[in-house]
């Protein structure tokens, strides 16, 4: 399955709308996502699309997303709020391929 990456710069407010728009429906067109992306109404309904179509629950993503976690330490002048943002990042990853975490391997 091969990966295609697209950079495209966050609208803040300062860059121009309209052609930030027309960057993003060129690649929902490439992606083949604008149809996904229209029919839903709200962003959590979208996110909650998107995931049921392509999260992936193959027994390979477990095992490297519990490796992640097993594996998972601070790193020297990491900030708390950094590696806690990330931790409950893995756990979500892990949630969402319905792998379940016992309470005492979160700690």
């Amino acid at each position: 399955m091969a990966t295609t990456w697209f950079e495209i710069e966050n609208f803040d407010g300062e860059i121009n709308f309209n052609l930030w728009q027309v960057r993003m429906m060129a690649i929902l067109v490439q992606t083949g996502l604008k149809k996904e992306v229209l029919m839903e109404k709200t962003s959590s309904a979208l996110w909650k699309r998107l995931g049921t179509l392509y999260a992936t629950k193959f027994l390979t993503n477990c095992l490297v997303l519990k490796e992640c976690l097993f594996m998972f330490r601070m790193s020297e002048g990491e900030l708390l709020r950094d590696h806690i943002s990330q931790f409950i990042t893995l756990l979500n990853g892990l949630k969402n391929v319905e792998v379940h975490i016992d309470d005492e391997d979160q700690r």
